[in-house]
């Protein structure tokens, strides 16, 4: 696995934490620097250009307030404003790491942490941390969307562009992997709220024990482990806009509770009595077919009415094919940007089947494919087999078809090359040895 180019302060006083998340993170990242004394985080970002700090937020036992953290953070902003900040800290303490998130934070962790979420925060710091080290913020937002050419996400980019003027509730519909988290917040970015959080919620991740302390926030003594007085995500969202994703997965004997919070616009915290007002911006969205949900009596008619004041339609990939190409090669800059890279392309004959390929997990399976790709592909050129979409079902096609003679041609080159060894063959080609033979078997390939 190929290491990105980024360099990771770790700050703890406790040894076996900095031992611990060096360790996890050393295998991803090419530099880790770790100190137990956050005296020393000056010096280090004097010395080295540092992408991201993991700070903790406590320092000397007695004292666990979170203040000495938010000193160092901002502290960090003044002197290296690029360096991008994630708070450390535990569960109780969340209310501290909320108010350094407004202050300049990018994020936080709790201890103790999931190794795959610690991974992925600090791979979004790093992405953060070279916008801020080489673009402006207008460059930011201009690279931030790709739209395309299609009728139909013209129509939705220019729907959204007016609706983001007004403070109508939007919900997003879409297959999954439509780009529907990038299209609220392309809304929140061209709405009066874009200087003010966005804050997304994935509802299809919350269980049941966490829906309303997430999102309405708890207080002290509310439960075991409610240590102190914390916001729900829609107080941290206050005057910024809320995106509810994977709407559609809540339970009925949740939706009411939501749907409370949204024809009162207040929020009331667990344990408490007084409801605080809100003034937050409601995006939704969902794959499911909603309306069907409605009809089958599992999605409150009332609540649709709430959330749908605009209703807008992400197409799929397979709507945009022209879009297709185009879109690869935005993802592909956007990924080598990513690792530091630069001058990567797809080699000539890949267009044809990239338009060929169904993409039914849309844009996140190009986006995951693209990466793929770029981690293993060699001299900057990334080829079919690379991006592994040749193997796919598919109907019959003309013999006459183009697309039918490249992959032909492809396959009758690497058997000849592998003198017919199925197994050697498939690799190079990125197929599965049944697939190789159902193709084998379609171009008529048996007697080579």
């Amino acid at each position: 696995m190929r290491k990105k180019l980024a360099q990771i302060l770790i700050v703890d006083d406790q040894e076996e934490i900095l031992f611990s998340a060096k360790m996890i993170l050393k295998k991803h990242f090419e530099t880790i620097f770790t100190t137990n004394s956050p005296k020393k985080i000056i010096s280090i970002l004097s010395e080295n250009e540092i992408n991201v700090v993991l700070l903790d937020m406590n320092y000397r036992i007695g004292f666990e307030d979170g203040r000495e953290g938010i000193h160092w953070l901002k502290e960090i902003k003044t002197l290296s404003p690029q360096t991008v900040v994630i708070l450390m800290t535990a569960f109780g303490k969340i209310d501290t790491a909320v108010e350094g998130i407004k202050i300049g934070a990018f994020d936080y962790v709790l201890k103790p942490w999931h190794n795959d979420k610690l991974l992925e925060i600090i791979d979004n710091a790093v992405v953060e941390s070279r916008k801020n080290n080489k673009k402006t913020p207008s460059e930011i937002i201009e690279k931030r969307y790709f739209v395309g050419t299609s009728v139909k996400i013209k129509q939705a980019y220019s729907i959204a562009e007016k609706v983001a003027r007004t403070d109508a509730n939007v919900l997003i519909l879409g297959e999954n992997g439509t780009g529907k988290y990038v299209f609220a917040d392309f809304i929140h970015q061209n709405s009066e709220r874009k200087k003010e959080p966005f804050v997304h919620v994935d509802l299809g991740s919350l269980s049941d024990s966490l829906f309303e302390s997430e999102l309405f926030g708890y207080a002290k003594g509310a439960f075991t482990d409610a240590k102190t007085d914390t916001p729900g995500r829609f107080e941290m969202a206050s005057e910024g806009t809320i995106f509810l994703d994977e709407i559609g997965n809540i339970p009925l004997h949740l939706q009411a509770k939501l749907l409370h919070v949204l024809q009162t616009k207040t929020v009331t915290r667990l344990g408490e009595s007084k409801a605080r007002p809100l003034n937050v911006r409601i995006i939704a969205a969902t794959n499911s077919d909603i309306k069907a949900e409605v009809k089958n009596k599992t999605f409150r008619e009332d609540l649709l009415y709430r959330i749908n004041t605009m209703e807008i339609h992400l197409p799929s990939l397979r709507e945009r094919k022209d879009d297709i190409v185009p879109m690869a090669d935005f993802i592909l800059d956007k990924i080598a940007e990513k690792y530091q890279q630069e001058n990567w392309r797809f080699e000539n004959n890949v267009a044809p089947y990239l338009e060929k390929y169904p993409w039914k997990g849309n844009i996140r399976e190009m986006e995951n494919k693209i990466e793929r790709a770029l981690i293993l592909a060699e001299n900057n050129t990334i080829s079919v087999t690379d991006l592994d979409i040749l193997d796919f079902d598919e109907p019959d096609e003309p013999d006459d078809n183009p697309l039918f003679e490249m992959e032909k041609n492809a396959i009758e080159k690497a058997l000849f090359k592998h003198n017919g060894n199925i197994s050697k063959t498939a690799e190079e080609l990125g197929l599965s040895r049944a697939a190789l033979y159902r193709r084998i078997e379609k171009y008529d390939l048996k007697n080579l």
